[in-house]
């Protein structure tokens, strides 16, 4: 069940969206206050966009597909799941991604703040 998880994750890395591929180079390398972000991470039974172990934050891009009833549903129960495991889970939409990334780069800090001392 592993390597099929990190193959499925590896294909979402592959194949990231522009909103995604565009937080991923605000995130990566530790460029925030040297917090370490891996993009498709697996957590549980779920493969997270964004998270960060440090800070058990993990950041969800969400496209036009989240705007569904059933997706929401979906979303709504895969968030609780994860803050069950001792994650904050921020949501952001791709739209937000592409015109204010500055944004979600100051609510990780912010969040971040909260976190570490």
């Amino acid at each position: 069940m592993t390597l099929k998880r990190t193959a499925f994750a590896r294909s979402l890395r592959q194949n990231a969206g522009l909103a995604e591929q565009r937080i991923w180079a605000l995130l990566r390398s530790g460029c925030i206050d040297g917090h370490k972000f891996r993009r498709q991470h697996p957590i549980g039974r779920y493969v997270a966009d964004f998270a960060c172990d440090r800070l058990r934050l993990v950041i969800e891009i969400d496209g036009a597909v989240h705007d569904r009833d059933d997706v929401v549903t979906s979303d709504h129960l895969r968030q609780a799941d994860l803050e069950s495991l001792g994650w904050t889970v921020l949501r952001f939409t791709n739209d937000q991604a592409l015109s204010n990334p500055e944004a979600i780069t100051a609510t990780v800090r912010a969040h971040a703040r909260l976190i570490t001392p």
